[in-house]
């Protein structure tokens, strides 16, 4: 029995209890958001040193770091290394998107090691295989593609991407579209091509029950990719993109009335002032389901900072109800991350999911910005260390640009604004006594 299926039998689960624990929360308020769709727990049968994590409404935003090969850096071990940083970090999960190498290898290295749930992207590795031995993409066989999807399912995958949506009508609408970029996403391009050359539907959205199947065996949560999200602010909110998620909304449907768990992706790159009615859209037409973001990217001119352009989107996804951010490095448009890329990814991301976590009265997060201010007003930079979001950093800057005095920072110095002013106000009631 999935997750889904145990909740709907009213049973509170072990990897729902831990999840409670994680969050704070009673098991039965897990139990039931499980029950409703409202909150997954990616959690495959088959990963083994898994600790569950749920992502969805009431619980803290949760962060995803991406890893994977490429084929002109096909090397494991460098992404293993970025599994370690990514954890380091604290990120919720990971995703393993190889495109080079031994693809098989490096997913079965990184579940291995990995305690947080791990996503993949089928279609890239299909696609791959195909070329191999086919010579080209578009030849992909319907069977081929599902063959990945089980060989990734049995090793132990937590979560995939499906990009269902990508039909004979939403390209058509597509087509009707007058976008600066068409597609921007690998999965959808892949689909898109398939279905132009072969003249046929999408494989995963006319076999979906078969997919269900799969994701029903092993306790995969399906992610329903957004191939159609925008890649330009200019593209945002289009009618391709509204088209896509409409198909979305009828599948999140069909995933739960078989018992599979399912959320669902959103864009992209959005202006500042269209991100909420993005998520309010996506909440309304698939019905409260998980809703986990690319960014958004609220600016196109971000290279190598837009790591920062979508923890600004992704700060604000969240407060209107997005579940789940998927982090961006300052590599992203650019080339394959670093594992300093995927530290520095991670960590803004975080910023931006505790930002609106404030907002959204998440339990835990007013506490601890309330705790570190008491530390900085009581000048104590061992605590303020420890409270950072990233203290390995805080303790980096504090440590070599420490002040002469001991109490201050060499920012002010004797002019520490707490100190004069607790020492004023210590002087005045003295004063008065």
């Amino acid at each position: 029995m999935t997750q889904l299926d145990l909740a709907r039998s009213g049973v509170v689960s072990p990897a729902m209890q831990k999840v409670a624990e994680r969050e704070g929360l009673d098991p039965e308020r897990i139990r039931e958001g499980v029950a409703e769709g409202a909150i997954v727990i990616p959690a495959n049968i088959n990963h083994a040193n898994l600790v569950p994590c749920g992502v969805g409404q009431g619980l803290r935003t949760k962060v995803n770091a991406n890893l994977g090969t490429s084929s002109d850096f096909p090397e494991t071990a460098p992404e293993l290394e970025k599994l370690r940083v990514a954890l380091e970090a604290k990120a919720d999960t990971v995703m393993d998107l190889s495109t080079g190498g031994d693809i098989d290898g490096t997913r079965r290295a990184i579940i291995a090691r990995s305690p947080v749930a791990v996503g993949t992207v089928p279609i890239y590795q299909a696609a791959i295989e195909a070329i191999d031995r086919r010579g080209t993409i578009v030849d992909t066989a319907a069977d081929d593609l599902f063959e990945v999807i089980e060989r990734h399912a049995r090793d132990g995958v937590d979560f995939m991407t499906v990009h269902c949506g990508v039909t004979r009508q939403s390209i058509e609408r597509l087509r009707r579209e007058s976008r600066v970029v068409d597609i921007v996403s690998r999965g959808g391009a892949f689909l898109c091509g398939w279905i132009l050359h072969n003249g046929r539907e999408n494989p995963l959205y006319e076999q979906y029950d078969r997919l269900l199947e799969i994701a029903h065996r092993y306790d995969v949560t399906l992610s329903l990719g957004d191939g159609l999200r925008p890649g330009a602010i200019a593209d945002a909110t289009d009618r391709a993109q509204i088209e896509e998620l409409l198909i979305l909304g009828e599948l999140v449907e069909r995933a739960w009335a078989r018992g599979v768990q399912v959320m669902v992706e959103g864009p992209g790159h959005v202006p500042l002032d269209q991100i909420a009615t993005n998520v309010q859209l996506q909440k309304r037409v698939c019905r409260g389901a998980p809703f986990y973001v690319l960014g958004p990217l609220v600016t196109d001119v971000g290279a190598g900072y837009d790591h920062i352009t979508a923890a600004i989107g992704g700060a604000i996804a969240a407060m209107s109800g997005a579940d789940y951010l998927c982090s961006v490095t300052p590599a992203e448009h650019l080339g394959l991350p670093t594992s300093e890329d995927v530290r520095e990814g991670v960590i803004a991301t975080r910023l931006a999911g505790h930002a609106a976590d404030l907002v959204k009265g998440v339990k835990g997060a007013w506490e601890w910005d309330l705790a570190m201010s008491r530390a900085r007003k009581a000048l104590n930079w061992e605590e303020e260390v420890r409270l950072a979001l990233d203290p390995v950093k805080a303790e980096r800057y504090y440590r070599d640009r420490k002040a002469a005095t001991v109490e201050g920072c060499s920012m002010c110095g004797a002019y520490c604004a707490m100190k004069l002013v607790s020492e004023a106000l210590g002087a005045s009631t003295r004063a008065k006594c």
